[in-house]
């Protein structure tokens, strides 16, 4: 399994092993939401591309990931078809609009924040990815496996950015959003989701 420890040093806490337990038991919902996940990260991407089209850098990075993201969507659909999971909607988790709520509204503190967010979510999405992966069955242990590198590709690619676009150093900015992204994660939820808390005993 890859090297994971900038990943751990950038989170500010671990999954909580109740969240774990809640994605054995919830399978099929862990497939649909996480194919949710790929599609959203691809349009955040996508939109980054629209909005700053003077950024180079950032226009190489973001379409390549883009497509990275579109096909891990197709990877998750495949799978879901051989299993018989229907892909339905579902209600978003409140983690992504949770952390966007705090960005900055002016440029270039919002585009900073926005890459920062990014920087998050992918890391979260990775350290998931690898603490699931010995608890589920040999397909899907060998795919969320296979998706580390990317993830954690696109995790120092929104961090890259941010620090390459900030006019001023961004460790308390990360230190904010990782602060603000640990609440979100440890605080209880009452569905589950791939980005949720634990979810509430009943």
């Amino acid at each position: 399994m890859s090297d994971l420890s900038a990943i751990h040093d950038f989170l500010a806490c671990p999954t909580p092993d109740a969240w774990l337990d809640n994605a054995c038991a919830n399978q099929e919902l862990l497939l649909i939401d996480h194919a949710n996940c790929e599609k959203k990260a691809a349009g955040t991407a996508l939109n980054l591309l629209y909005r700053y089209v003077d950024w180079p850098e950032l226009l190489h990075r973001m379409s390549r990931l883009a497509r990275e993201e579109l096909r891990h969507f197709e990877q998750v659909l495949s799978i879901m078809q051989k299993r018989g999971i229907k892909y339905v909607q579902i209600t978003p988790a409140r983690y992504a609009g949770g952390l966007h709520k705090f960005a900055r509204t002016h440029e270039p503190a919002r585009l900073i924040d926005t890459l920062i967010i990014g920087a998050l979510i992918e890391a979260r999405s990775c350290e998931r990815f690898a603490r699931l992966a010995p608890l589920l069955d040999d397909e899907l242990q060998k795919f969320y496996v296979g998706l580390l590198n990317s993830e954690a590709r696109h995790f120092q690619a929104y961090l890259d950015l941010a620090k390459l676009y900030s006019t001023e150093p961004i460790d308390a900015r990360v230190a904010f959003f990782a602060e603000k992204e640990r609440e979100l994660i440890e605080a209880p939820d009452t569905e589950f989701r791939f980005h949720s808390g634990p979810l509430t005993p009943y």
